[in-house]
């Protein structure tokens, strides 16, 4: 008999997530320390990563993503981010672990139950900056709205949405940039963005699971960045996940081989697997 499906729900992938981030601290070469990230994750974060097709060995994209998003938050605030507005947070302790000026203000944006979680396993803890907490389901127009309408009157404002925007309906993310653009008057998005290459190539990996959980991926833009452009955003910076991974030498198992092969790809089959995933910095086209 199969064991039971450890994912029971999209906030759970926050636990599989940070595992991926204790994995990556407790390397002698790491790219960045979260030393909460272990304690977060829990026993139950333990078992998805163990119940995962490949699921250590898969921990490369989550590691480059933290890393390349630690950098460009950094970038952000030096250029004068006075809001950080994070979506569906999950376990980020970036508060606790970033280098942050104290006069920052950090809005962690999630559900209750997770907020209630992450809050717990944090209480001893002391943020670097302005923290606070905001119970929101973004799904409810007038919560979204009213969580948006507070983080404008304090800008510029960056929005994060890391790890959210691929469990979301495409008219969920066009309510979405509507919203951050005309409400939040937020002048940066940073957020991961899959394409329908990387969805198919998950399919049979991840995907299973990730539907029997309830927590299927879904958004996965055949335009790309193209599809904020109506909604007033533009690519400021598109960050390969491929690229990053071997520059910051963190590639994929058997890497060397996909690179072989792409020398005998035309320039825009290659260009197309560069895109296949990536972190994406958007800009609001009114900045």
């Amino acid at each position: 008999m199969s064991e039971p499906n450890p994912i029971r729900n999209v906030s759970d992938t926050a636990l599989w997530v940070a595992v991926y981030r204790a994995m990556e601290t407790e390397r002698s070469d790491a790219l960045f320390n979260d030393p909460y990230a272990r304690r977060l994750a829990g026993e139950r974060g333990q078992a998805i990563v163990d119940a995962m097709p490949r699921g250590k060995s898969m921990s490369w994209p989550m590691v480059v993503r933290t890393a390349v998003m630690d950098e460009i938050i950094m970038r952000c605030v030096q250029q004068g981010a006075r809001t950080v507005l994070n979506l569906a947070a999950g376990l980020d302790a970036r508060p606790y672990r970033l280098s942050l000026p104290p006069t920052l203000r950090w809005l962690h944006v999630d559900l209750p139950d997770m907020l209630d979680y992450f809050r717990e396993r944090m209480a001893a803890e002391t943020p670097r900056c302005e923290l606070e907490f905001i119970t929101a389901d973004l799904r409810e127009a007038g919560a979204r709205r009213e969580v948006f309408a507070k983080a404008a009157s304090q800008g510029p404002v960056l929005v994060i949405t890391e790890g959210l925007l691929v469990y979301l309906e495409r008219d969920q993310v066009s309510e979405l940039a509507r919203d951050l653009h005309d409400l939040a008057h937020a002048r940066w998005w940073l957020t991961d963005l899959a394409s329908p290459m990387l969805l198919k190539f998950l399919e049979k990996q991840w995907q299973p699971k990730l539907t029997q959980g309830n927590a299927p991926f879904r958004f996965g833009p055949a335009e790309g960045t193209a599809f904020f452009e109506p909604y007033g955003w533009q690519e400021a910076e598109f960050r390969s996940t491929w690229d990053e991974s071997k520059r910051l030498k963190r590639t994929m198992p058997g890497a060397w081989l996909w690179t072989l092969l792409s020398t005998f790809q035309s320039a825009q089959k290659r260009e197309a697997g560069r895109r296949m995933s990536g972190i994406v910095l958007l800009e609001s086209r009114r900045a």
